[in-house]
């Protein structure tokens, strides 16, 4: 874990980091689930360090309960999440989101790339950081609420790739058809669907988790950062 002050001085959070072998070829920050810097967010970044990339993952909800993990399989726990979620500060989450990328940009070569990939609410909060942060390039999966934050998008000036659930039980087909309408002639966003698909289908454990689809989502992400982050 390493300490990143937050924008304004005010204080400071923790951070999973995951450091490749030799020099980085860019720097990725995995944005948590309603679950925390839990051990799936943390093979995320593991993952990424692997393929040469610095990777850190924020703990987002550490104004609220600092170093919580949760385990969405677990009943109580997956309430717990839900709770915070609903008590936490997205504008706040996006500003420590903005911190982060600055600490990963002062740990890169000059010129280093960094891209920031979420799940979840980490989705959404990857969209928003798409829009108010230079982030060179961002990822969201499953994204949830983004009808309510179209209008941001006019904002979106680097790469934003946003993975569709199809069957997912918290972004029903109405909002999933208004991400379509809002994004699709969008010249920065690139939006694939995962028909069948529910919410959580690219988890790195647990019953959510859909291999097939995983598997080429990632692929994709995967391509996605090569091309625009290194």
């Amino acid at each position: 874990m390493v300490r990143i002050e937050t924008l304004d001085g005010s204080g400071g959070f923790d951070a999973y980091e995951a450091e490749p072998q030799g020099a980085p070829r860019g720097a990725i920050v995995v944005i948590q689930e309603i679950f925390g810097v839990n051990e799936g967010i943390r093979r995320k970044c593991d993952g990424w360090a692997a393929k040469g990339y610095l990777a850190l993952a924020p703990d987002l909800f550490w104004r609220l309960e600092p170093g919580v993990q949760l385990d969405p399989d677990v009943a109580p726990e997956f309430k717990h999440a839900l709770d915070l979620m609903g008590r936490f500060d997205q504008d706040e989450g996006v500003r420590d989101i903005e911190a982060t990328i600055r600490a990963a940009r002062a740990r890169l070569p000059e010129g280093g790339k960094v891209g920031v990939v979420g799940y979840c609410l980490g989705g959404r909060l990857a969209y928003m950081t798409a829009a108010r942060t230079d982030a060179d390039a961002s990822v969201g999966y499953y994204a949830v609420g983004l009808p309510n934050i179209l209008g941001e998008k006019h904002a979106i000036a680097r790469p934003l790739l946003l993975h569709i659930a199809g069957a997912d039980h918290f972004v029903p087909p109405d909002q999933q058809r208004a991400m379509h309408e809002g994004l699709d002639d969008h010249p920065r966003v690139t939006l694939y669907d995962y028909p069948g698909e529910d919410h959580g289908f690219a988890a790195e454990m647990g019953k959510r988790r859909s291999e097939d689809a995983a598997r080429r989502a990632d692929e994709r992400t995967e391509a996605f950062f090569a091309e625009h982050i290194g």
